[in-house]
């Protein structure tokens, strides 16, 4: 495999970086025309993290499907991403997984055994998260890319949807930001020792672990951050819930060195997209860095939970006695619109 191309030399953009654009996407979607069925919970109107589908009165599927281009060079890494990324969405909705299915497409001129370690990557990440890989499909393509379909299960009356923020709500991340930003300058060769492999393990983490910590509180809105930008998906969240959201810029968690390459000017061509749809709705009077790291496309992002005031104390000790990361970073109010403050 030494004498193969790079998976990242083959890739336009890496991760959900590569994500259509948000504002494209929506005029796309604005064609559809809902399906009427009392049986689907989740679909396009309003579009979420996932569809969902209800059995009966206990039980309902979720339905997801997430693929992109490598972010990294390493094989079984960019598999684990790849499916840590795919299975979130279920995690988000606030489901488990069941049953997986391998998206891929590779260039012929590579060699199997490196699709073999991508494979091997995803299979570990969707063991872990509780479900099974059992099969997918696979195309040529002059560029890598690899993905996921999930199938998971969720109680009907337990979907966290992005739409239900409400006024007084405290707002949390559970996974620090700057994914986009460590990745860009590991192409640029700026990423400082270190932060490249503190990226790649935060793309690593399944929410499995914050969901479950979270499930008890019953939050009133969830979204998983991924490409586009925490800005991006909590005005969705404010959009579709009829609030506006609050973030306070300066308690925005950071990985390890992003906020120094926000500052010394790295961007992402994921970071003008996010500033094309959601920047009309966003007032902010942040620093420039802190804007980058808001806007930053994040690849596997953390959980975006919106809860109740009083019950935010609780949810932290919570977190904390069972070692996850858990981040205060906001507010709902009455009103519309972001505000990064």
């Amino acid at each position: 495999m030494t004498d193969s191309p790079t998976l990242t030399s083959l890739a336009k953009a890496g991760g959900c970086a590569a994500k259509y654009p948000a504002a494209r996407l929506e005029k796309l979607l604005a064609g559809f025309v809902p399906v009427d069925s009392a049986e689907l919970l989740v679909g396009l109107d309003p579009a979420d993290d996932a569809a969902v589908y209800r059995l009966d009165d206990d039980r309902a599927l979720v339905f997801t499907v997430d693929f992109f281009p490598p972010v990294v060079d390493d094989p079984r890494a960019f598999g684990a991403i790849a499916a840590t990324n795919a299975l979130n969405d279920v995690f988000a909705m606030g489901g488990a997984p069941l049953l997986a299915l391998s998206i891929t497409a590779f260039p012929e001129e590579l060699p199997t055994e490196m699709l073999g370690e991508i494979l091997a990557g995803a299979d570990e990440v969707v063991r872990a998260a509780g479900a099974i890989l059992a099969g997918g499909h696979t195309i040529r393509d002059d560029e890598p890319k690899y993905g996921l379909a999930v199938v998971g299960t969720v109680h009907p009356e337990g979907i966290w949807p992005k739409s239900g923020a409400r006024p007084g709500d405290a707002l949390f991340l559970t996974k620090a930001l700057g994914t986009g930003l460590v990745l860009q300058a590991q192409r640029e060769g700026r990423a400082p020792a270190g932060a490249l492999d503190a990226a790649v393990a935060a793309m690593r983490t399944l929410n499995r672990d914050a969901a479950d910590a979270l499930r008890p509180f019953a939050p009133n809105a969830v979204t998983d951050v991924t490409g586009f930008g925490l800005l991006g998906h909590a005005y969705e969240m404010a959009s579709r819930s009829g609030v506006s959201i609050e973030l306070d810029a300066a308690k925005l968690p950071a990985l390890a060195s992003a906020s120094e390459l926000a500052e010394a000017g790295v961007r992402t061509g994921g970071d003008r997209r996010n500033r094309d749809y959601s920047g009309p709705h966003v007032e902010s009077s942040a620093t420039e860095a802190q804007e980058a790291l808001a806007f930053d496309p994040q690849t596997a992002g953390g959980l975006l939970v919106s809860l109740p005031a009083d019950k935010a104390a609780v949810l932290s000790a919570t977190f904390a006695d069972r070692n996850l990361d858990l981040f205060r970073i906001g507010r709902v109010r009455d009103g519309a619109g972001v505000a990064l403050r």
